[in-house]
């Protein structure tokens, strides 16, 4: 759920080229940001269900290639409605492919992939560790970002918290392998994305809304030409798992960014970004009140861990 086009780097739904470095002076909203933060914590926390539900009848990049339809169906309402410009130059565009890739294409479809043998408040969990991976990437790729000591701490706090959901004192006894690391991977998808947007993006001239709607529909053409060639068109249509991959894609991905720059727009980034907190733990609830799934002490004592880890990454020196 990550797009390349504002300043929040936190995970699953969180934008990433800084366009608003702190709160507004403009006309104060009709609905507080108080209630705009908690129904995004709960639609993307309740996009790991969505995923798990999708799934069950179509193929992951069936999922995936109709979650970012309708997500870019919803930026281009917004877009068309607002007139804003879209992106110019060829070398923009190029940008915008590679981050489409990274931060929507890819972990979309790995995260899609992983649900079909993980339950979806693991999918949530492992999808809070992008903090981690971002932090671990940048000790080589940013050095102009070098860490504190708490960071550094709360890297391997987060680490530790990892492995406690994953049970490693029993060997990962019980654990699917394969659906786990690929969704470890896509959340290391995020980080290796945001990297790339700041070092090529950060600056461009398109506003947020536009950036990141062109994103989506390079992503949504990615998906257009992979789908066909990996997966068999449906025979039928179960409504259910339909109306689950339309909603997240019109609620989890479109509507959620468009209440996320408002947020960072509003309160800051700093505010905005702690969304990231909330939704594992949303995740792991809508997996277990209404999917059934089982859950062990070591997954919300290891979550825990992870979020505190996560929080200390995030820290930054004082003035």
């Amino acid at each position: 759920m990550t797009t390349a086009a504002a300043s929040t780097t936190p995970s699953t739904g969180s934008p990433s080229v800084a366009v608003a470095t702190g709160p507004s002076t403009g006309p104060r909203r009709a609905l507080d940001w108080r209630l705009r933060f908690g129904f995004l914590s709960l639609i993307w926390g309740f996009s790991f269900l969505l995923i798990k539900v999708g799934t069950q009848s179509y193929a992951p990049f069936q999922v995936t290639l109709g979650r970012l339809a309708f997500g870019t169906a919803v930026l281009a309402v917004a877009i068309a409605v607002k007139r804003e410009r879209l992106p110019r130059g060829a070398r923009t565009w190029a940008h915008l492919t590679v981050a489409a890739l990274l931060l929507n294409a890819l972990p979309f479809s790995l995260f899609a992939y992983a649900e079909l043998t993980i339950p979806s408040t693991l999918a949530g969990i492992c999808n809070a560790t992008s903090p981690l991976w971002g932090m671990a990437l940048s000790l080589v790729a940013l050095s102009e970002d070098r860490p504190s000591r708490v960071r550094v701490a709360g890297l391997g706090l987060g680490f530790l918290g990892v492995l406690t959901v994953l049970g490693a004192w029993q060997g990962f006894s019980g654990l699917d392998a394969r659906g786990t690391t690929l969704a470890l991977l896509a959340s290391l998808s995020y980080p290796i994305g945001w990297i790339y947007v700041r070092r090529t993006l950060a600056g461009s001239d398109g506003s947020a809304l536009s950036m990141t709607g062109a994103q989506l529909f390079l992503a949504t053409l990615q998906l257009a030409v992979v789908t066909p060639l990996f997966t068999t068109f449906p025979a039928r249509f179960p409504l259910l798992p339909l109306l689950a991959i339309a909603a997240l894609g019109a609620l989890g991905t479109g509507l959620a960014l468009l209440i996320q720059y408002g947020l960072v727009t509003e309160v800051g980034p700093t505010t905005a970004q702690m969304v990231t907190y909330f939704i594992p733990v949303i995740a792991t609830a809508a997996g277990v009140a209404l999917l059934g799934e089982s859950l062990t002490w070591s997954t919300p004592v290891g979550a825990v861990i992870v979020l505190a880890g996560a929080a200390l990454t995030q820290a930054r020196r004082r003035a």
